[in-house]
């Protein structure tokens, strides 16, 4: 499947200046009223970003609402067959050789043929690593009796077991078949595959998170399982591959049956534990750099973008056209200069703290490269809000210094150097950052504050590396490649890196909330739709927020995913992580994260999309009380959604990683009109996420023109306190854009030029055949090993008869000259 192929997400309902369109009428001052009201106090998120949610939100995402009653199904199996083993005891009554004794017995039984006893003896596995919750009392119990079972499962061998049957499953072509050709298919198509999945999940997810009381044996059995998981053991690949290769064969309609949230979920979870986290990247890079002898990291990024507060978001047109109207009844008192946008953390009760869609924005109308606001517009920017009506009670103290260390690349030096000569000199010295003869004293000045603030990365180590590689294959040798689980999963990956790619945009595509249903598109829905569909409103209302709350773990579950590889394949070389980015956007991943935020992003985060009673192991422990419709429309209390918060940022860093230093690709955010989307995404009151959303505005605002500067002096002033300043970088004023027209495909052709030349160097294993050296001796050469077929014994005599007996040779023409 080509990259075409793939639909493109393009920005809907925008008109030619990037703003939405705008309702006609009076409906318009209606609508900004009522989001304004509802905007007048938006708290700071008190938000914790990690590699994932608490174990329990984890898990109880596992389950969909509608696969409620299975629970009650393991337990029956498992009780059914447990009564005549264990003779009127229970589980946790059990000595550990005797539950290590029926484990066997069930693993034994894992091997017959009836597919209907192999369920049944899956589902009592199932139930065990769901922590035998019929003899527990709490939620505790149920998890410290899961955790339990699960290394104890591991320890017996059963994960192994499980991975054959799931072979055999994805392999099933009489299940594929007759679910491509079902109208409508349901949670019953895909039970043998919940099942194993599931329990698959249970195994990798409890395992992968350490816990201080953890036995030993216990920490021995996780880095066994993480080897393992990493490892070409599973038919010569890692246990990764097998999932993506499930992911490919769903979206190419081949297995619409496979249930899609669950084999993400594995594949994500996979990854994380064989990989590493956010913190373990961290402290790879940190050996990286000493390993290649480079100074150490300024700071740990972690700990700086947690210290950070959110700033107050700008103001909309409504709240300026109040301040406005309120300036002219409070005339008779002094007007305040305005302050900036996170000096204080002053309440203004006329600021509208909220994320609204911003129809009116007036700070989104020149989303073009130049243009003029309304006239109307430039008065209300201009007009200074009134003062606070009360005296702040609560003041912070503005913090000391920025947030990070400055930065300068060697070609920063080397550019500031090169216009230094010709300004004061008249010629230049190429590539030499040294000599500084001729040059006044405060250039001298400003090189030694450059060189103070140069940070050399890995990637430009990586970069320098392979071009004396490729310079001199002879000299230099073989490179030697250390066998990583970040190695060995790209090497698997890269013959198909395309099509996985693919497949996993057309998921998160199908998943995000601003997609239209389309009859052609992949139905993502198979393992939460029951067999038989609701008849009552109640039911509706619960499976309308099931299906919300499935595609908001889907689009976690693999912006998580994207986010760790690009992360790991930056770490482990520079072309591995820039293959992968150029699969990412010649498959349209840039407009199509642009189109996830083309929405109100604040309903996004505050959706309320769950049903608490209903979690897992709420639910298989307490009293499920009434449902009722007003029950389910109050949903949680909870300030907003983690999972969705978490996605957000997490795509919001893909498209940072994706366009980074990349001019065409910084100009695909402008042509996309993605200005007036990211503002919008600033509404939400988390520092994290407004630090990605600021580094995304920085870079194109030199693009956006002199007017969308002035218009947005606040946002800009966010810029400066949160984003790290790059010394020399012209990013405020636009006075250093290429003269030159805007060359997408020569800036892609020639990193793909560059990726090619490494792969090929790397892992093309007829490689170098020019330069492989000729052995001249005739003993060396008879003395070799030659690999003959197998049969070749049985047919030597008439092949000797053949090609050496009847062939005449003619000894002369050896002793003429050619």
């Amino acid at each position: 499947m080509q990259a075409e192929d793939m639909e493109v997400p393009m920005i809907n309902n925008l008109n030619d200046n990037g703003d939405r369109q705008r309702p006609k009428g009076k409906d318009v001052f209606k609508e900004q009223q009522k989001e304004s009201e509802s905007s007048m106090e938006s708290p700071n998120l008190e938000f914790e970003y990690g590699d994932t949610d608490t174990l329990t939100a984890e898990l109880s995402e596992l389950y969909s609402y509608t696969e409620e009653p299975e629970f009650a199904l393991n337990r029956d199996y498992f009780e059914e067959d447990f009564r005549s083993h264990a003779r009127g005891r229970r589980w946790i009554e059990l000595m550990a050789e005797e539950q290590r004794a029926y484990v066997m017995r069930l693993l034994d039984a894992l091997e017959v043929t009836d597919r209907d006893k192999r369920l049944k003896v899956a589902r009592a596995i199932l139930y065990l690593a769901q922590g035998v919750f019929d003899e527990c009392d709490t939620e505790v119990d149920v998890l410290h009796w899961s955790r339990h079972n699960v290394f104890l499962l591991y320890d017996m061998g059963i994960f192994t077991a499980l991975l054959e049957l799931l072979s055999m499953e994805i392999d099933n072509s009489q299940a594929c078949s007759s679910a491509v050709r079902k109208p409508a298919i349901s949670l019953a198509d895909s039970t043998e595959l919940r099942v194993l999945l599931s329990i698959m999940y249970l195994m990798v997810e409890t395992i992968r998170v350490q816990t201080e009381d953890d036995r030993p044996e216990w920490r021995s059995a996780r880095e066994a399982f993480k080897n393992e998981l990493g490892s070409p053991l599973y038919n010569g690949e890692p246990f990764a591959l097998l999932l993506f290769t499930m992911v490919t064969k769903f979206c190419s309609m081949n297995a619409p049956h496979f249930p899609m949230k669950k084999v993400l979920l594995l594949l994500w979870k996979t990854i994380l534990f064989t990989l590493g986290g956010f913190e373990e990247l961290q402290e790879m890079k940190v050996r990286g750099r000493e390993r290649l002898s480079l100074p150490p990291l300024p700071e740990d990024s972690i700990k700086v973008v947690r210290a950070m507060r959110a700033a107050s978001p700008p103001a909309s047109a409504m709240e300026l056209i109040e301040q406005q109207q309120h300036s002219a009844q409070f005339s008779q008192k002094p007007l305040v200069k305005q302050d900036s946008l996170d000096t204080y953390n002053e309440r203004d009760p006329f600021k509208n703290d909220d994320a609204r869609d911003e129809e009116e924005d007036p700070e989104d109308t020149d989303s073009g490269i130049e243009g003029e606001v309304d006239p109307l517009d430039r008065d209300v920017i201009i007009q200074p809000p009134p003062p606070p009506l009360k005296p702040p009670t609560e003041r912070v103290n503005f913090p000391k210094g920025l947030p990070w260390a400055p930065k300068v690349r060697e070609k920063d030096i080397e550019h500031f150097l090169e216009t230094s000569r010709n300004k004061f000199i008249g010629f230049t010295l190429g590539n030499d950052t040294e000599t500084l003869v001729g040059l006044p004293r405060p250039i001298h000045e400003s090189v030694k504050t450059l060189k103070q603030h140069k940070y050399v990365s890995i990637a430009e180590v990586q970069i320098k590396r392979e071009e004396e590689l490729q310079q001199c294959p002879l000299t230099l040798g073989e490179e030697e490649v250390e066998e990583t689980p970040t190695e060995m999963l790209y090497l698997g990956m890269l013959p198909n890196l395309s099509q996985y790619v693919i497949a996993l945009l057309k998921l998160l595509l199908a998943a995000a909330p601003t997609s239209k249903a389309k009859t052609d598109s992949i139905n993502i829905l198979a393992d939460v739709l029951p067999e038989e569909m609701p008849i009552t409103v109640l039911q509706s209302m619960k499976l309308g927020i099931d299906v919300n709350r499935h595609k908001e773990i889907i689009v976690k579950a693999i912006s998580a995913l994207l986010l760790l590889l690009l992360k790991h394949f930056k770490l482990n070389h520079i072309y591995q992580f820039e293959i992968v980015s150029q699969h990412l956007v010649f498959a349209n991943c840039i407009p199509l994260i642009l189109k996830f935020f083309n929405q109100n992003i604040m309903s996004y985060i505050s959706a309320k999309n769950s049903i608490c009673v209903l979690d897992f192991p709420h639910c298989v422990v307490h009293e499920m009380p009434e449902l009722t419709a007003e029950s389910l429309e109050a949903g949680d209390s909870n300030q907003f959604c983690w999972r969705n918060l978490f996605s957000c940022i997490n795509l919001l860093r893909i498209l940072n990683k994706l366009t980074k230093w990349k001019h065409s690709r910084t100009m695909m955010l402008v042509v996309f009109k993605s200005a007036p989307i990211l503002k919008r995404a600033l509404k939400v009151k988390q520092a994290m996420m407004q630090l990605y959303v600021l580094k995304l505005l920085k870079i194109q605002t030199k693009y956006l023109g002199r007017q969308w500067r002035k218009s947005n002096m606040k946002t800009m002033s966010a810029i400066y306190q949160k984003v790290r300043h790059r010394l020399n970088d012209d990013w405020a004023y636009g006075n250093d854009i290429d003269a030159r027209p805007w060359d997408f495909q020569a800036e892609e052709c020639a990193l793909r030029e560059s990726i090619e030349k490494f792969n090929s160097r790397r892992y093309d294993r007829n490689k170098n055949g020019d330069f492989t050296p000729v052995d001249n001796c005739l003993q060396s050469v008879l003395g070799q090993r030659v690999e003959l077929p197998e049969d070749f014994h049985y047919s030597y005599e008439m092949w000797l008869e053949r090609e050496v007996f009847s062939q005449p040779i003619q000894w002369e023409g050896l002793l003429q000259n050619p």
